[in-house]
């Protein structure tokens, strides 16, 4: 059984007298909690979101220990669960309640005898968090349950009562699969963590691999799924790329070696070959990491490493991602299964787009199961749609991006008489933002597929007025995927009045005739100056784009910004570090996150660690509520809680600074706790980019190169800032971004995330028992939030 410690028999919030129960009759509503099949991280966050929110709501949670196994076991494997069951385990990997294959609940006589012991305890609702298989089987259970239960009946083994009471079993699923293959979702539970695993051992091994000028066969995760195979390949700068959905044309040995070679003629000290486990020829035959091998060996007289991930990938702590996302889903779910009726078709909840969805479960497991069979029936293009259309981009992408151009005679004749190459040059401004070296390095290369010549400023605006240019060659960016800081520098000014007749003088002698513009918000003042005054400038008349590098999250145009995830995780670990060194104690930590006045790292850490209070500039803060505040963290430690995380916003008010809250909530402390605080500080712009950043500089970066394509060849010269809205690449025009923007803020006018405010009350505090109906629907809420803040 897993981790009995962790689970616990007593009795909580649920039994608060006085509560609105969440059903009709006296007893509460009961619901049980299984995680099966492969584990996934995350598994954990949502099993704490299912339950804890049941509990809010009224409802009993049960764990179903070890899958459906303990379903079919009965006895010891259903567990009442209660508030403190699942502490301290947003991040832990695997799940606490353990996981199985069951082949006795795939017969009859095993679903009888799950039936019989959910009904043992009145459970009669499930949120099942699982792959296809489980869910699959899942749903041939509850179909079952009807003639389950009459059978019971007739055996003696339930009584009429108790089946009229239970006719029908209610299911919500959450999709838990490293490989995230649902079809109709974007990310499923363990998908980002998986590939933060596989990062790291790429990044690794590329610098031995270089050390030695070696070639590397890295084999990853993927039956019928090649979203990891990809994501790593085009996050980690690999050459080559084999996976399930697209098995490569008859003659792929000999692409593979000339890509190769051309490589390391290009400059590359190292190559690195990414191999889905499920990947095949187009006859159906296998292709491993040996083979690539063997093929290396024979055409290229080099002997290859081989490196097979396995199951390190399912290893280590969930990313940030995959605690706050997975508790959203979990609240969801919980809310789901709990207001379910017997009319109620079963559905997944899933992240799409940036949002929570419920999607139908069947619909969905049949067309993702359905993926195979278009491999199968050689319909590779169908394949690949069904991913999506970001999987369908990022093949190309990725195609792009690791061929080296061609020295092709004819070609540069060509291009010789069709007058010189457009000169786009490639500027940093704003604070250093993780993911900003992965951003150039994609328009290095994309830009010269487009047949740009690619210029880099060195030092943001003030390297342009000085005149610091320089022609960027493809294997001048390599090495520079992973790699944190920047490369070509990046400083915070914005010029100035006297500055802009120089500086259009500057882009005139350097005959630039586009700017693609990588930074944050003084990136974009900058850059909106610049368009508002080509009047008196026409040097500033040609194309700029502007991409969202920021690890504030507080651009205009784009829920997301390249940087803000990795330092996302970035606060998430040292908080991490923070709660176990006061594993010892009774302690209030009172941490400080980066972001000036947008709270998101803020929030988003909160969420992701557990954290009882945060206080963002949205909200502000006063002497009331701090009052509320301290006089419920002293009542939790009297009740015998241990640690209270409080996480500040470091703009989130002028006089209640970091040291004057931990001031105040150690004087009302009581002698019960010490207070500490802790300011992150600067390791939130550090570090090199996670695999989130790195895809989505590369998507972003891409469509920005095709906007300024259009421009020149129309010969017009409008301007945009791009971003990632609803799942969806857009842009802008920058004469209209201050319609946006609370410029004293410095944000957007409509933040998506504050939607999400209420999970840290819902989750992290036991506040006992709340009706059903006002526990949010963050599906709703998150939704409703961003719709307010779309423009054209």
């Amino acid at each position: 059984m897993a981790n009995d410690a962790l689970i616990s028999t007593s009795t909580g919030p649920a039994d608060v007298a006085g509560t609105p129960p969440a059903s009709t009759s006296d007893e509460p509503v009961r619901i049980g909690v299984l995680t099966s099949g492969g584990d996934a991280q995350g598994m954990n966050a949502a099993v704490r979101a299912v339950v804890r929110t049941a509990l809010r709501m009224g409802a009993q949670p049960y764990a179903v220990m070890e899958g459906w196994s303990g379903a079919v076991a009965g006895g010891d494997g259903i567990r009442k669960l209660e508030w403190d069951s699942v502490g301290s385990i947003l991040h832990r990997g695997g799940t606490i309640i353990g996981t199985a294959r069951s082949a006795e609940f795939r017969e009859r006589a095993g679903q009888l005898a799950a039936c019989r012991n959910l009904l043992e305890h009145d459970i009669d609702r499930l949120v099942v968090i699982g792959g296809d298989g489980s869910l699959t089987g899942t749903n041939e259970f509850r179909k079952n349950w009807p003639s389950l239960v009459a059978e019971l009946v007739e055996r003696g083994d339930i009584t009429e009562q108790t089946a009229a009471a239970h006719p029908v079993l209610m299911v919500t699923g959450l999709v838990g699969s490293i490989d995230n293959d649902l079809v109709g979702a974007d990310m499923t539970i363990g998908a980002d963590s998986a590939l933060h695993r596989i990062l790291e051992a790429i990044d690794d091994i590329s610098s031995t691999a270089a050390s030695h000028q070696r070639t590397f066969i890295v084999e990853v995760m993927g039956r019928h799924c090649g979203y990891l195979a990809l994501m790593a390949a085009v996050a980690g700068g690999c050459d080559y790329v084999l996976v399930p959905e697209l098995p490569p044309a008859e003659g792929w040995e000999e692409d593979m070696c000339r890509k190769l070679a051309k490589g390391r003629e290009a400059g590359r000290r190292e190559s690195m070959v990414i191999v889905a486990e499920g990947a095949t020829d187009r006859s159906g035959n296998p292709i491993t990491a040996d083979d690539v091998k063997r093929v290396m060996a024979e055409r290229l007289g080099e002997e290859a490493r081989v490196t097979i991930l396995g199951h390190v990938q399912r290893g280590g702590k969930p990313s940030a991602y995959d605690r706050w996302m997975s508790t959203l889903l979990g609240c969801t779910a919980a809310r789901e299964v709990v207001l379910a009726t017997a009319e109620s078709e079963p559905v997944i909840i899933a992240e799409r787009h940036n949002r929570i969805r419920r999607l139908p479960m069947m619909e969905q497991i049949r067309a993702t199961r359905a993926v195979k069979d278009l491999v199968a029936a050689g319909d590779y293009r169908g394949a690949v749609a069904a991913r999506g259309s970001s999987f369908e981009q990022m093949l190309g992408i990725f195609e792009t991006m690791s061929t080296p151009p061609e020295l092709d005679p004819a070609a540069e004749d060509t291009l010789q008489g069709a007058g010189r190459a457009r000169r786009v040059a490639i500027v940093h401004a704003g604070g250093l933002a993780p993911g900003m070296n992965t951003a150039a390095r994609a328009a290095v290369r994309l830009g010269l597929d487009h047949g740009f010549t690619m210029l880099g400023v060195y030092g943001g605006f003030p390297g342009l007025l000085d005149g610091n240019v320089r022609e960027l060659s493809w294997d001048d960016v390599e090495g520079w995927v992973g790699d944190g800081g920047a490369e070509l520098g990046t400083r915070r000014d914005i010029p100035t009045i006297e500055q802009l007749y120089a500086l259009g003088r500057t882009i005139e002698s350097n005959q630039i005739d586009a700017l693609l513009i990588i930074g944050g918000f003084n990136a974009y003042l900058a850059a909106h100056e610049l368009v508002t005054e080509r009047d008196r400038y026409p040097a500033f008349k040609i194309p700029m784009i502007c991409v969202p590098a920021s690890i504030d999250n507080n651009l205009p145009g784009s829920e997301l910004s390249v940087g803000a995830d990795t330092a996302l995780n970035s606060a998430v670990g040292a908080l991490d570090a923070i709660k176990q060194s006061a594993a010892a104690s009774r302690r209030c930590f009172v941490a400080e996150a980066m972001g000036r006045r947008c709270g998101y790292l803020t929030l988003m850490s909160g969420i992701a660690t557990g954290a009882e209070r945060v206080y963002l500039n949205e909200e502000g803060l006063t002497l009331k509520k701090l009052a509320q505040d301290s006089a419920r963290m002293v009542e939790s430690f009297r009740s015998g809680r241990k640690l209270y995380l409080v996480i500040r916003n470091e703009r989130a008010s002028e006089n209640y600074t970091l040291d004057v809250l931990a001031k105040i909530f150690s004087e009302e402390s009581e002698g019960l706790y010490d207070v500490r605080q802790a300011q992150i500080g600067h390791l939130q712009q550090g570090g090199d980019p996670t695999a989130f950043d790195r895809i989505m500089a590369t998507k972003l970066v891409a469509h920005a190169l095709d906007l300024l394509s259009d421009q020149l060849d129309a010969g017009t010269y409008h301007s945009s800032y791009v971003g990632l809205v609803e799942g969806r690449i857009t842009h802008h025009r920058l004469e209209h971004m201050d319609e946006e923007l609370d410029l004293t803020a410095r944000r957007p006018l409509h933040q998506w995330w504050m939607g999400l405010r209420d999970a840290i009350g819902l989750v992290n505090k036991d506040l006992g028992v709340i009706h059903p109906q006002e526990v949010p629907d963050f599906g709703q809420t998150v939704t409703q939030a961003a719709s307010a803040g779309e423009t054209d």
